[in-house]
């Protein structure tokens, strides 16, 4: 257990999936959090979950594609909670995602999901390290995906956003550092969640957990613990890293 009492964490795309299991760990370890995702239900039940629990939470319904939805996250954050000190850029478009050949990639679904898996990040990141800077501390966690890493066919709009997301993320640590603001990503590999999609087949994930010096199914258990340690005190000396978690599958 990493001590996060007092620590205000904001956690977009954290109604569903890796998200909630990122949000609902970080509660346990002490953290305010405030969950952020386009979907309002998805919301309030994690919110709920969490208040059921004891933990302090704050639910803002917010598309971070949207500029003015993320600085109203921050501006609720800092108004409702005194602060911003994590911020973990989960959100991304993938469970919807069909697998294809990139020629038949449409203009808008390219557009569509760089506007939520790249620029979601940089927007957030711009609404919330003006108040990181004020108090010279902050920590900022960006979710990439281990499909940069291997170069996977057939989502190409996705694998590079990811790849987006881990560029973004070095040249952020660069920017950020003098603030006492560190900037990480960590890259998982195919996580099974509640959540449906249609990017790993059962023989895929065969394939998959075969590869892996750990040979099972990924879950989101699997991750809080980096998220955990890269929020806290711990973790003051680490910046511009791409953390790889995927049972030891890709070697980063």
């Amino acid at each position: 257990m990493l001590d996060l009492k007092d620590k205000v964490a904001v956690i977009t795309g954290s109604g569903q999936g890796i998200g909630r299991a990122f949000a609902l760990s970080l509660a346990q370890n002490g953290a305010k959090v405030v969950i952020v995702d386009i979907k309002a239900e998805n919301v309030n039940n994690v919110v709920k979950e969490i208040k059921d629990q004891g933990g302090e939470v704050l639910g803002v319904t917010a598309s971070v594609a949207v500029e003015e939805d993320c600085l109203r996250v921050a501006r609720e954050c800092q108004s409702k909670l005194g602060k911003i000190d994590v911020l973990v850029n989960n959100a991304s478009i993938f469970s919807t995602i069909k697998m294809k050949s990139f020629l038949e990639i449409s203009e808008k679904e390219w557009d569509d999901l760089m506007a939520v898996n790249v620029k979601g990040i940089f927007l957030m990141c711009k609404a919330a390290v003006p108040y990181m800077k004020e108090q010279n501390w902050g920590r900022i966690i960006n979710i990439t995906s281990t499909t940069f890493f291997q170069g996977r066919p057939n989502y190409l709009h996705y694998v590079t956003s990811k790849g987006g997301v881990i560029g973004l993320t070095r040249a952020l640590a660069r920017e950020v550092g003098d603030f006492g603001i560190t900037a990480n990503a960590v890259a998982p590999g195919a996580t099974m969640t509640e959540v449906p999609r249609d990017t790993v087949s059962p023989e895929q994930a065969v394939k998959i957990i075969s590869r892996r010096c750990i040979k099972r199914a990924q879950e989101p258990r699997d991750l809080v613990g980096i998220v955990n340690f890269l929020a806290s005190e711990e973790a003051g000396f680490i910046s511009g890293q791409t953390i790889v978690a995927d049972g030891g599958s890709d070697m980063n």
